[in-house]
């Protein structure tokens, strides 16, 4: 009795049809640069809009261009953004608390990162 149980769950499993998804149409490069500038004005970074366009199962390795390369000058890197903040951060505690010998070294410190970065990205 088992067994027979178990060969007709089999059987119902083999019944079922494979769900099929839904295709969508490939943009042409065009439609691809308008909508990440599209997506860029709304505010979004080059990662989060790649997110978005993926969400939209529109692959950006599909396309010839980058994302950053299509935004060009419009285009900042989320590490000099953080970096800089950072030391936004660290002057600011530093200019109310000149005794802190921690941040002054730590101001230092991410100083020469944020040139660093700069420097990689040819901004200096």
């Amino acid at each position: 009795m088992v067994k027979k149980k178990i060969e007709e769950n089999k059987e119902k499993l083999v019944v079922e049809e494979p769900v099929k998804k839904e295709e969508k149409k490939k943009l042409s490069e065009a439609e691809y640069e308008k909508k990440v500038i599209e997506l860029s004005k709304k505010g979004l970074t080059a990662e989060k809009i790649g997110e978005a366009l993926r969400k939209e199962r529109i692959h950006p390795k599909e396309y010839s261009k980058k994302i950053s390369k299509i935004l060009g000058k419009e285009y900042a890197s989320p590490d000099l953004k953080n970096v800089e903040t950072k030391l936004e951060r660290i002057q600011n505690h530093f200019k109310t608390n000149k005794q802190d010998k921690r941040a002054m070294r730590e101001k230092d410190r991410v100083f020469s990162q944020l040139r660093k970065i700069k420097k990689y990205l040819g901004l200096i």
